[in-house]
């Protein structure tokens, strides 16, 4: 339970620091992009969103510490299936549509 909590944290300093607009280098796959790729993008766009899913996902893992706490089973299995499913969603949202082109 403290391992999760301390995710939490994690991942709710990552979102701040990402709905900031900063931190681009935290993001996989658009690191190691050249300089010339990195430039077609909106990465204060790219950056608030990513973050804006930081946040979500924190969420989720929340539901795993009161599930313990609680000792309510289904509210874990709701917390990961959320967790998948924000993924899962994020992924297509950001690879579809070029939407955080320039």
């Amino acid at each position: 339970m403290v391992g999760t909590i301390m995710i939490i944290l994690l991942f709710a300093v990552l979102g701040i620091t990402l709905s900031n607009g900063n931190g681009s280098f935290l993001i996989a796959g658009f690191n190691t992009k050249s300089r010339e790729d990195k430039e077609k993008y909106d990465t204060v766009a790219l950056c608030k969103f990513m973050g804006k899913v930081m946040f979500v996902l924190s969420f989720s893992m929340v539901l795993w510490v009161v599930s313990e706490m609680s000792e309510i089973k289904w509210l874990f299995t709701v917390g990961l299936v959320l967790f998948f499913a924000i993924i899962i969603s994020m992924l297509i949202y950001v690879n579809t549509g070029n939407r955080f082109k320039k």
